[in-house]
This record gives C-alpha cells, sequence and structure tokens, in this order.
C-alpha cells in the first residue's frame, strides 16, 4: 500500500506530486516581480493582523495602570481586571462567527476591510473612556475585529500566494501579530494607556488606504463566477510577463467541481470531515497551550515573580523575541517543513511552561506590604508596590523561561511557540481546509479558538487564586504533551504542495490519518 502524506514524500505518490506539471511558459523567470505584487497585498492585508496583536495585549501594561488609578470610575479590581482582560475574546469569537458569513458573502479582501470599522471604534471608545463600560465595550469591539481578521487573512493570503512561498507567506500574519504586541510593549513604556489607544488607530488606517488598490482572492472571484476579473487579479499577483493560464486553468478546474455549497451530507464526508477536524483541534490545542493569558497578563505575571528587570523591560524583551522568533519561522517554514517546528515547538513550550510552574511553586515569592503569599492572595496592581529587591539572579527564570515558552532553540535554529504552533496552525488552517467551507470552515475555527481563549483567560485569574499561579503552567505543559501527539498521528506535511493538490489528498481516501 502507498503511503499517504503523512508518512512519506516519495516519488510513488502520485497525488501529490513534487512539482506541479510545466506550465506553457517558464514561470522561474518571473519570480521577482510575482512576488514582489503578492508581497505588497500580503502586506496591505496582515495590517489588520499588526491591530489585531497590538489590541490582544492593550491590557498587559494598562491593567496595572488602572489599577492604581485615582479615579473611581476607571479604578479596576481584581474581577473588573478579568473581565477586561478577557472580553477581547469574546468580541473575537463574534468575529469568527460573523466571518463564517462574510467571508463568503463579501469575499476575502472586503471582509478584511470591514474590519476596519469595529477596530476604530473600539479604540476611540478606550482612547475617551469615562468608565468601565466603555473599556470594556472598546474591547470587545477590538477583539470583534480581530476575529474577523483571523478568520479572513490566513485564507486570503494563501489563496493568493504560489506555493513556493505560501510557507513564508503564511507566516506573515502571526509576525504582524507580533509586531503589533512589541509595539504595544514598547510604546507603553513611553505612553500613557489613552494614547496607546490613539496609536493603535494608525494601522487601521493605512490598511484601509493600501487594500484599495489591492486585487481579491481569484478563487474567490472564480466562484463567483467573474471569471474575467479572477484572471486580471491573477495577472496582477504573478506579474505582467507571467504565463498564468496553467495556474488558472487548475484554479478554475477546481473551483468548477465545488461550485455549489455543502450540505450537511457531505460536510460528513471523509474528504470534508477530516481536514475541517484537524484545522479545528489544532487551532483548539493552540489556545490550550495557554498563550492568549500569557499575553493578556504578561506584564502581571512578571510582577507577581520577583523578577530582577522592570516588568514592563520583561514584557518588551519578550515581545521582542516573539518577533524574532516568528521572523525566523517565516524563513525556514518551507525548508524544514510544517511537522517539524510543530514537534521541537511543543517540545520546548513543554520544558518551559513545566520550568515555569516549578520555579513559581519553589523559587522565591515577592514581598509586599500586606501579603507574602504573592499572586494567589493579593491584587496584581499590589504586587507592583516596592517590592523586595531580588537577590540572586535566579530571578532572572521567569523572563528566560517565558522567552524559551515563546522562542526555544535547537541545533542553533530559534524555535518554539512562534516558530510553530503560533504561526503554522494559522498557515495550515487556510491549506488545508476545502474550498467549498473554506469560508464557513476558518469562521468556526476562530469562533472554537476564541471561545477557548475566553475560557482560559477569564478562569485564569480565579485558579490562581485559589489553587496557584503554578497550576495553570502545570496545565499547559500537560496539553504540549498532548499537541506532541496530535501532530504525529493527525497533522499532514503540506510543505510545497498547492492549495488544489492538498485538497486532493483528502479527496483519496487512501487511507484516513485520523485515527
Amino acid at each position: 500500500m502507498q503511503e499517504p502524506l503523512l508518512g512519506a514524500e516519495g516519488p510513488d505518490y502520485d497525488t501529490f506530486p513534487e512539482r506541479p506539471p510545466p506550465s506553457p511558459g517558464d514561470r522561474a523567470r518571473v519570480g521577482a516581480l510575482q512576488n514582489k505584487r503578492v508581497f505588497l497585498a500580503t502586506f496591505a492585508a496582515v495590517l489588520g493582523n499588526f491591530s489585531f496583536g497590538y489590541a490582544l495585549v492593550y491590557t498587559s501594561p494598562v491593567i496595572p495602570a488602572l489599577e492604581h488609578s485615582l479615579d473611581p470610575d476607571l479604578h479596576l479590581t481584581k474581577s473588573q481586571a478579568s473581565w477586561f482582560g478577557s472580553v477581547f475574546t469574546l468580541g473575537a469569537a463574534a468575529g469568527g462567527l460573523s466571518a463564517m458569513i462574510l467571508n463568503d458573502l463579501l469575499g476575502r479582501k472586503l471582509s478584511i476591510m470591514f474590519s476596519a470599522v469595529p477596530s476604530a471604534a473600539g479604540y476611540a471608545l478606550m482612547a475617551g473612556a469615562h468608565g468601565l463600560w466603555m473599556l470594556l465595550l472598546g474591547r470587545t469591539l477590538t477583539g470583534f475585529a480581530g476575529g474577523l481578521t483571523a478568520a479572513c487573512i490566513p485564507v486570503y493570503v494563501s489563496e493568493i500566494a504560489p506555493p513556493g512561498v505560501r510557507g513564508a507567506l503564511g507566516a506573515t500574519p502571526q509576525l504582524m501579530a507580533v509586531f503589533g504586541s512589541l509595539s504595544l510593549y514598547t510604546l507603553g513604556l513611553l505612553l500613557p494607556w489613552r494614547w496607546l489607544a490613539v496609536a493603535g488607530e494608525a494601522p487601521v488606517l493605512v490598511m484601509i488606504l493600501l487594500l484599495s488598490f489591492m486585487p481579491n482572492s481569484p478563487r474567490f472571484l472564480l466562484s463567483r463566477g467573474r471569471d474575467e476579473e479572477a484572471l486580471q487579479a491573477l495577472a496582477w499577483l504573478r506579474g505582467v510577463d507571467a504565463d498564468v493560464h496553467w495556474e488558472f486553468e487548475q484554479i478554475q478546474d477546481n473551483v468548477r467541481r465545488q461550485s455549489s455549497r455543502v450540505s450537511w451530507a457531505e460536510a460528513r464526508a471523509p474528504h470534508m470531515c477530516r481536514p475541517i477536524a484537524v484545522a479545528l483541534l489544532m487551532r483548539f490545542l493552540q489556545q490550550l497551550t495557554g498563550i492568549t493569558p500569557i499575553l493578556v497578563y504578561l506584564q502581571s505575571i512578571f510582577d507577581s515573580t520577583a523578577v530582577l528587570l522592570p516588568p514592563k523591560d520583561d514584557a518588551a524583551i519578550v515581545g521582542a523575541m516573539r518577533l524574532l522568533s516568528v521572523l525566523i519561522a517565516a524563513l525556514t517554514m518551507d525548508l524544514a517543513g510544517r511537522k517539524v517546528l510543530l514537534f521541537v515547538s511543543a517540545a520546548i513550550m513543554f520544558a518551559a511552561n513545566l520550568t515555569l510552574g516549578l520555579y513559581i511553586h519553589f523559587g522565591p515569592r515577592p514581598v509586599s506590604p500586606n501579603s507574602t503569599a504573592g499572586l494567589e492572595s493579593v491584587s496584581w496592581g499590589d504586587l507592583a508596590q516596592p517590592l523586595a529587591a531580588p537577590t540572586s539572579y535566579l530571578t532572572l527564570v521567569p523572563l528566560l523561561a517565558t522567552m524559551l515558552f515563546i522562542m526555544g532553540s535547537i541545533k542553533g535554529w530559534v524555535m518554539c511557540y512562534a516558530m510553530g504552533w503560533g504561526p503554522i496552525t494559522w498557515l495550515l488552517m487556510s491549506e488545508v481546509l476545502p474550498l467549498r467551507a473554506r469560508g464557513v470552515a476558518s469562521g468556526l475555527c476562530v469562533l472554537a479558538s476564541w471561545l477557548t481563549a475566553f475560557v482560559l483567560t477569564k478562569s485564569f485569574l480565579p485558579v490562581v487564586s485559589a489553587f496557584g499561579l503554578q497550576v495553570p503552567f502545570f496545565f499547559f505543559a500537560a496539553i504540549c504533551l498532548v499537541s506532541l501527539v496530535f501532530t504525529g498521528c493527525c497533522v499532514p506535511e503540506t510543505k510545497g504542495r498547492s492549495l488544489e493538490q492538498i485538497e486532493s489528498f483528502f479527496r483519496t481516501g487512501r487511507r484516513s490519518f485520523l485515527r
């Protein structure tokens, strides 16, 4: 029996040939212009991810500031802080739900542009907030925009990118989200919290301006019967000297075979339900590794663990490490393959979460005037009061462990969350989902992802108060072990494959990989 995509990449596996049949022209000679235009369209789209990453970690410097606010209408209690941190994920879940409709109704590009409306409104509300309700509504709206872009941008990028650079471009949504987070951490060292919200408006406006000049996805246009417009879009993306007819015919043939909407009976067919199940479980496990509560409460976590450096500086350093990691992932994903990075990422995340849990359980605790119990029994705002000066470089452990959780290294390649389960889960979601269900299924994946993130983020503070800060990290470590098994058993290697080839693999039915 021939081995499927999971097992080997031999030339005898017909469904996934290493290289597609040659086109009438020599497509290699037009790669430079092709990539320039694809890069420009990708950059315009992923500015939405920049805004998403910026908004996601907005609470990291703002919660400590509001816990010390002298304005009674803006002063946050621990319960209010947990809502302020977690309500973003509820908005993101609603955004993912709306993407199930908008992705196919408006198209990928217009859906991304539409996200600018709630994003701009949310930042404006937070910048001018005079009460908790304005802060929560602003967070919800920016979360809605983030969930919508999280579902639409990876699909748009994967559909406009040629196979040779799809891995690198597929990492750019995560790269820009990380860059947005780093920008927030950096500006948080310089600006008050209201001006942080004002600064968040800038990338939204630039995104709208640039996307106005970019084409829609050729695959979406073909699915709507706009063949001539689709050909023009593909020709623009590939360059004026490119012979796009072979690629256009391949896409057109695939779209024609899937022109009708998916019925419930068809959705239960293996070639439909398996890729959707893989994408859903990857998004579910990605959130269960704990990245969202760690990022949302990053500065507060450092406040509670007797770090040697100021917590604001630690948060900015971790943001820089995430950016470097995703950048390396973008450059190596099409060389190393998706599964290798996922394996290494999950293994190092396990080690880092376990290290953090053990350090918090056995390591030094911060001392405040009212308590020596740490995060479990005092507010994170109180922990920002003068602490006992660290006397050992052991207090660098939480910084290094969190950097390891997000970065890590093996054989000279820096790999961890930001090089594996961060960008690759988004890329694989857009790669494996079948075209007929891609719009709805991507929204479903984002919905499930952010509902999971909400549960984790909202329960993080109560769990810490009841059981201690180490317990969540031990849980995250266990999830990383599950992720290792899932990657080995269920995740296909898609490196170098066209979207049509990936879909063809799931249609063969030669051997199920969801065992």
